[in-house]
């Protein structure tokens, strides 16, 4: 069975610069679908997110990635092997060193 990995919806699928909008989801990032494409070769994608899942279902069909999706969620799985998101930060035990990383934190797209 392939590794899971969680890949999270607004801001790394798509072009979401933090103005959220339920009603509006942001169009694609340039080179998703060759993205997603070479990592559904090696691992079963789910996608996150706290959109509406139908929502996120009908835009990923719309714009032909459902093919590498295997479910989306609004539930972080515990057993994914890696997480992306555009707002993560990697606990590497060091708390001081998270600390700072916390208050100087600023998502890519910022």
């Amino acid at each position: 069975m392939a590794k899971l990995l969680l890949i999270d919806f607004d801001g790394v699928l798509n072009t979401y610069t933090g103005n959220y909008d339920e009603n509006v989801i942001p169009s694609p990032r340039k080179g998703v679908e060759n993205f997603l494409k070479k990592l559904s070769e090696c691992y079963k994608i789910e996608i996150f997110t706290a959109r509406n899942k139908k929502s996120v279902l009908k835009w990923l069909i719309e714009n032909g990635l459902d093919k590498y999706i295997y479910d989306v969620t609004n539930v972080k799985n515990p057993y994914a092997t890696v997480i992306v998101d555009d707002r993560a930060l990697r606990f590497e035990g060091d708390y001081e060193k998270a600390f700072l990383e916390i208050v100087n934190f600023s998502p890519y797209w910022k």
